[in-house]
Formats: structure tokens, C-alpha cells, sequence
């Protein structure tokens, strides 16, 4: 089997708020989904490397933010290419912080749940946390994101962490020398009218934020 009919697995995009060692944290993941009611019951995938794993450890406790269409890809970026541990990764980006020292995200997101860890299955690279829902919000507001969306509409891609990550596609054909890529977080850059040398100095690429520095020719 090839590993990329795993692609057409479904996927959502979820920002989950922990409680860090000196500042509240967030990171962006795409595997979560409910598993039992009566008690509210959610699943959450996430690799053991990530900064917000060794938080969730400590603490027992998350946030989900369900992101929707209308989330900026510069807040996916800033919560999902960087680590909480060397940077404060919600300076630039709406929140609130819960009176567990979880925070919520804010920005555009349909809705959010507070959980506690009941329990955890753990792979050779993941963890499944189970998460008992302890509060949220009553209503869900927009359209909520797919991995899908994120891939296809907004053109971002997955960490490497991700358990859906890929590398970029090779562009050798029709690539005109016009293709840019941020070394960042992969985000590609080929528009055919207005040339990656002729976009302003101050432009940043929008999924990450990161400047035109941090491109590179495809």
C-alpha cells in the first residue's frame, strides 16, 4: 500500500491551549474527534516531541480551539511552525486565558472545550490522550476548518511532527523559475502575474508570517 491513500482520511484543524512552565502555549493539530457522551468524551493525537505533549503531561489538563474557515493562516502559523519553549507563540494572536491557566483561542474559531486527561494509549511516536470534557462553549459559530481546506484553499502545510505530513511535490515541470518556497513552514509561492521579486518589501508569507528573507528559489 502507499502511504498516500492515508490522504483521504479525514481531518480537521485545531489549535489546543496548554499551560506552560512560565507562559500559557498552544500548538496546531488535525486529529481530534469525540468518542463516547454521557460523560463527553475527545481524542487527541499528538506527537511526543511537541512542547504542548510535555505540558499536558505535566498538567492533565487541554484546550481545544476549533479553527474555522475564517482563521487567518498567520495564526495557524504562529501556533503551528514554532515552539513554545523558545517563543511566546500567542503574543500576536487573540485569546483568553482560562482560570486553569489553559488558554482559548479567539481568533475566528467556531468553538472550544476544556478538558482533563482520563486516559492515554501511547504509539512509537504519538500519544492518544482521552479527554473528559469539563466545559465549552454552548454555541458552534462558522464553518469549521478540514485539513483539507488548509491544504487545497489556503495552500499551508503539516510540520513534520504531523502525522499527515509530506514533503512538497517537486515542480520541475512548467516551473518557470518563478516558484518561491518558505523554508518555514513550506508554503509555495508561483503566482504568474505578479513575480516573487516584485512583491513589496514588507510582504510576509501567510501562513507563517515569516519575511521574504526566509524563501527560497523552488
Amino acid at each position: 500500500m502507499k502511504d498516500e491513500v492515508l490522504f483521504s482520511l479525514s481531518y480537521g484543524m485545531y489549535a489546543i491551549g496548554v499551560k506552560g512552565e512560565t507562559r500559557p502555549s498552544a500548538c496546531i493539530v488535525n486529529t481530534v474527534f469525540q468518542v463516547t457522551n454521557k460523560p463527553n468524551r475527545i481524542a487527541l493525537s499528538m506527537n511526543h516531541n511537541n512542547y504542548s505533549h510535555e505540558c499536558i503531561e505535566k498538567t492533565g489538563l487541554f484546550t481545544v480551539s476549533v479553527l474555522s474557515e475564517d482563521t487567518p493562516g498567520t495564526v495557524i502559523g504562529a501556533l503551528g511552525f514554532t515552539s513554545g519553549r523558545d517563543a511566546d507563540k500567542l503574543a500576536n494572536v487573540r485569546h483568553r486565558v482560562l482560570a486553569e491557566g489553559v488558554p482559548v483561542i479567539k481568533e475566528n474559531t467556531c468553538c472550544w472545550f476544556l478538558c482533563r486527561v482520563v486516559s492515554r494509549a501511547d504509539t512509537d511516536t504519538h500519544t492518544i490522550f482521552i479527554g473528559e470534557i469539563l466545559a465549552g462553549s454552548d454555541k458552534s459559530r462558522g464553518v469549521p476548518m478540514t485539513y483539507d481546506y488548509y491544504h487545497k484553499v489556503i495552500k499551508g502545510s503539516a510540520p513534520v511532527n504531523a502525522p499527515t505530513y509530506r514533503p512538497a511535490p517537486r515542480q520541475d515541470e512548467g516551473n518557470d523559475g518563478g516558484a518561491w518556497v518558505c523554508t518555514v513552514c513550506g508554503y509555495l509561492y508561483n503566482d504568474p502575474d505578479v513575480p516573487f521579486e516584485e512583491l513589496p518589501a514588507d510582504w510576509v508569507c501567510p501562513i507563517c508570517g515569516m519575511p521574504k528573507s526566509a524563501f527560497k528559489r523552488k
